[in-house]
């Protein structure tokens, strides 16, 4: 088999494949094998039916149809492997010739197929980027929220006779009407005034409600089968209860930490509290450090693949969020999106490969793991779903990426808005240890990869 490839655009290319009659031949006497079975011949048993008579009884054109339609596929996946081409989209084929159905052992199988293809890229020099990023610093206002998350996780509940204020815990009836007609009702509700947790416009329809009390309001239903539906929702308060905080002092440090102490507890919390302003700049950094590196380069984008990502996206939204999630402004931004995702993929994995950088086995099974109690299913059940839909190859590239772009921020050089160097160091560990973790399960333009000739 001979093939060569003909680059119609940086991310499109022709192949013409050439199969030798010799090459074809063992595909055609299986076809004969195979057609011997699924015919009836007086005189001849099932699956002995001689070649000349199946000739004279379908064709051999028929037979050489056959054929081909079995061994394309196979010809195509080698014509993809010898010219090192990675295919993102269906093939579209020409067959241009195939073997004489007259004269046994003349022609041959000539097609072409044309298929949008991974682009090449020239990587640029990735090293020694310089980015800038606020100075930050933990404050006394830090410390001091911390603390109150802390004392509010050991808080307690009291009810009160009083309208509710924000931040006051409510339990609550509701009932949703649309058009007058009831459609969705719960009792018993907690909730906390002001979390924006529940239905637009709850907040505001409960604060200054007492138990007993009720209001109505307008809003949009969230989910369900009426979602995105105007409703009117009525909700009663059945109690007001406010959360009474413990005492800040050395018997709550005993209680909430292994610290003896309240203040060996701040001064705990003010290393954290530093820790997490290091993180929010390593956030920063690493967003401004994939803007600079994309800037550097050019990247080809195949226009029927970002179009099909598109499409999928708005058939999936048209079940979930209604008609209205489809509007051109909408598409111009999930084409904008889907653009720089697909370009920054191309980025990284060039990243990824000139680092070597590999994802271990344990990556994967963290992943899976932290992942599957996310959906409350077993882990071994939510690996299988990973591997029966075919998710595994797009999970370990999720992966890599994320630790290639965590190793050109580990290459950069960062400082804050002060001048100061500003060590990154601890942030690009924690990335690269918690990359699978994170990694996203949204599916990728460059998902394709594995689309086959049909």
């Amino acid at each position: 088999m001979k093939s060569a490839v003909e680059t119609l655009n940086p991310t499109r290319v022709k192949l013409t494949v050439e199969v030798p009659y010799e090459e074809l031949q063992p595909r055609i006497d299986e076809a004969y094998k195979t057609i011997a079975k699924q015919i009836q011949v007086p005189g001849f048993r099932a699956g002995k039916v001689p070649s000349r008579m199946i000739d004279q009884r379908v064709g051999r054109g028929y037979v050489l149809e056959t054929a081909i339609n079995e061994g394309m596929n196979t010809y195509y996946q080698q014509a993809v492997t010898e010219n090192e081409i990675v295919p993102l989209s269906r093939p579209e084929v020409e067959i241009t010739e195939t073997p004489s159905a007259e004269v046994v052992g003349e022609g041959q199988l000539t097609f072409q197929v044309e298929i949008d293809i991974r682009p090449s890229i020239e990587l640029p020099e990735y090293k020694g980027l310089e980015v800038t990023v606020d100075a930050v610093e933990a404050s006394e206002e830090d410390i001091e929220k911390a603390l109150e998350d802390l004392r509010g996780r050991f808080g307690t509940l009291k009810t009160i006779e009083r309208p509710a204020v924000n931040d006051d815990f409510i339990t609550l009836d509701l009932t949703a009407s649309v058009d007058g007609e009831e459609v969705d009702s719960a009792t018993g509700l907690s909730y906390q005034v002001g979390a924006g947790t529940m239905l637009e416009g709850m907040d505001e329809a409960v604060t200054g409600l007492s138990a007993g009390e009720d209001a109505t309001f307008e809003t949009k239903l969230a989910g369900g089968e009426h979602a995105g539906a105007d409703a009117q929702v009525k909700v009663t308060v059945t109690a007001v209860k406010e959360r009474e905080l413990p005492e800040a002092n050395d018997d709550f440090a005993q209680l909430a930490s292994e610290f003896d102490t309240m203040a060996e507890l701040r001064e705990s919390l003010a290393k954290d509290a530093a820790e997490s302003k290091v993180m929010e700049q390593g956030v920063a950094a690493r967003d401004i450090v994939l803007d600079k590196l994309m800037a550097l380069v050019e990247v080809p984008v195949p226009e029927s693949v970002i179009t099909e990502q598109v499409e999928q996206h708005f058939e999936q939204g048209a079940h979930n969020e209604g008609e209205e999630h489809d509007t051109e402004e909408h598409r111009t931004e999930v084409r904008e999106n889907t653009e720089k995702a697909f370009k920054n993929e191309i980025v990284l994995d060039a990243v990824a490969e000139a680092e070597k950088i590999g994802v271990a086995q344990s990556e994967l099974i963290d992943y899976i793991v932290q992942t599957a109690g996310q959906y409350g299913m077993d882990p071994n059940q939510f690996a299988q779903m990973l591997d029966g839909a075919g998710q595994v190859p797009m999970l370990v590239g999720e992966v890599r990426r994320r630790k290639a772009l965590a190793k050109v921020l580990e290459l950069a050089v960062v400082t804050d808005s002060n001048g100061n160097a500003v060590d990154l160091s601890s942030f690009v560990k924690a990335e690269d240890e918690e990359s699978a973790s994170s990694a996203s399960s949204a599916s990728s333009a460059s998902s394709a990869s594995s689309a086959s000739a049909e």
